[in-house]
């Protein structure tokens, strides 16, 4: 069991957990798909989010894409979303709350996503947060997507804290997967999936909102686990 004074770390997922940017997303990727032709479907969208733009583009055109055409239509899209998203981002119910409650109880803070910098940037400055992340992993600084936890423990290695003290809010399975696998506690948000995949991928607790998350008692809970 972690005394007092050793730190604690709360990883936020981006997409679905700190912001709802789904709409902007799907909005980006079928621009992308008028742009360029690709065949882009809204359950395609849907079946994908979570996931890293190049294993999106390798399901979408299959494992022997050139990387260089890869890194096009991903920036292509992500500039996409910039401009749909600027001047639009807001945070969730209740995780501005969430973020200055665990904050006033000493737990540092994180982004894990598989998003790209610029875009968990521009949130951290559209709502507001600069300075309030001891650290932000992003796509590019992992090989591999969830559910490979490299982006939780990159996250946690940036912070300074052990990945056996930190707590991962997620709300996608394969983000509660890489949570587990990662060695971390999980909480799953039902803003995209329903509880049962949650559950059935490893949560240890799964809400339907974060408004009014109890955090004195998943501090408690992270001390007397470990």
């Amino acid at each position: 069991m972690p005394s007092a004074d050793i730190p604690l770390l709360a990883i936020f997922d981006h997409d679905g957990v700190l912001v709802d940017t789904l709409a902007y997303h799907q909005h980006a990727w079928q621009m992308l798909g008028e742009r360029t032709g690709l065949p882009i479907t809204a359950e395609f969208i849907h079946e994908t989010f979570g996931m890293t733009n190049p294993s999106i583009f390798h399901r979408l055109l299959g494992d022997s894409v050139d990387p260089a055409e890869l890194q096009r239509f991903s920036d292509m899209k992500e500039v996409c979303y910039r401009d749909v998203a600027r001047g639009n981002i807001v945070l969730m119910d209740g995780v501005r709350e969430l973020l200055d409650g665990l904050t006033r109880e000493g737990v540092l803070l994180a982004i894990g996503s598989s998003g790209v910098l610029p875009n968990l940037e521009l949130t951290v400055e559209s709502c507001g947060l600069w300075g309030r992340f001891a650290a932000i992993a992003s796509l590019e600084d992992i090989r591999h997507g969830k559910p490979d936890p490299q982006v939780f423990l990159v996250a946690a290695s940036k912070a300074g804290v052990s990945p056996a003290h930190a707590v991962v809010f997620e709300d996608a399975p394969v983000g509660i997967q890489a949570a587990k696998a990662a060695g971390m506690r999980a909480v799953g948000v039902t803003t995209s999936h329903p509880a049962a995949p949650l559950w059935e991928a490893g949560a240890d607790e799964v809400v339907e909102t974060l408004a009014g998350y109890d955090v004195p008692r998943l501090i408690a809970g992270l001390r007397a686990s470990r």
